[in-house]
């Protein structure tokens, strides 16, 4: 049975959670935080959160931080989730960078997918980046994944999932970028090993002082993560993604995220979807 936790161990809890990962938990999260952390108790053999408080404050708990901001992070994620964003980024997106693109600029695209989870969303920007230039002759891409949860990475990069969970626009996809699992993947499919080499995933905390790749990108996905931050810290997010997106690079947040009352140098193209500035 989860122990109940005080008003002073959530807010423990909560602020040191905003500390080293800027979610904001508010006042009202008492019943989450109790039954996400309330299985960190169970593996650690602890009886109380005073006794996890304790052991946060402790030196031999700042490794349980990691674990911490595992288990409250939110997770939930689908490949072409939001499938509106993928047809506009085959559409619209893409075509105009490689008409756009300079004489003599290396042809290559570049993809940040910042707070990946599983690896659903950057294989999904992998098929349709894979599929754009099966036409054309020349070109390359990559996409850098990031998240804060060491647990969600380790899925994202096998690239394993669950064959009712890989639900694809179109069949033929399936068979083109997935390996079906056999023995004890019976059931599974594998994202193909080319997809799979043209993702690099990191572990990345978005308001660390640097990202371990360059700026440069001209596409960015960061959907449904500024629901979890307050409104300064929603200004600094959308400065990191302007700084670490080329002139002219789209960004694609969540559908019910704007920028209204946030300071910004991009223009609006669809729900969600926005231009940086040239």
């Amino acid at each position: 049975m989860t122990p109940s936790i005080s008003d002073t161990e959530y807010r423990f809890i909560r602020d040191l959670v905003y500390e080293r990962s800027r979610i904001n938990l508010g006042d009202q999260k008492h019943e989450l935080v109790a039954g996400r952390v309330g299985k960190r108790l169970r593996q650690l053999g602890l009886q109380t959160y005073t006794q996890y408080c304790q052991f946060l404050k402790s030196g031999d708990g700042q490794e349980e931080l990691t674990d911490l901001i595992d288990a409250i992070s939110t997770n939930h994620t689908s490949f072409f989730r939001d499938p509106r964003h993928f047809e506009f980024l085959r559409s619209q997106v893409l075509p105009k960078l490689v008409a756009a693109l300079p004489r003599g600029h290396p042809r290559k695209i570049r993809v940040w997918s910042a707070a990946c989870s599983s690896g659903e969303e950057p294989y999904s920007i992998a098929v349709s980046l894979a599929d754009f230039f099966s036409k054309l002759q020349g070109w390359s891409w990559e996409i850098d994944a990031t998240d804060i949860s060491t647990r969600m990475l380790a899925a994202a990069v096998s690239g394993i999932y669950e064959a009712e969970q890989v639900k694809l626009p179109q069949p033929e996809w399936l068979r083109r970028y997935f390996q079906r699992g056999i023995n004890a993947y019976e059931g599974h499919y594998r994202v193909k090993r080319e997809l799979r080499e043209r993702v690099r995933f990191h572990h990345v905390n978005l308001f660390q002082p640097q990202y371990p790749f360059p700026p440069g990108f001209e596409v960015a996905f960061c959907r449904n993560v500024m629901i979890y931050f307050d409104r300064p810290t929603q200004q600094r997010l959308i400065q990191r993604i302007t700084d670490y997106l080329a002139p002219g690079g789209a960004m694609f947040l969540g559908p019910s995220e704007s920028l209204i009352g946030i300071r910004h140098a991009f223009r609006y193209l669809a729900p969600g979807i926005y231009q940086k500035e040239k």
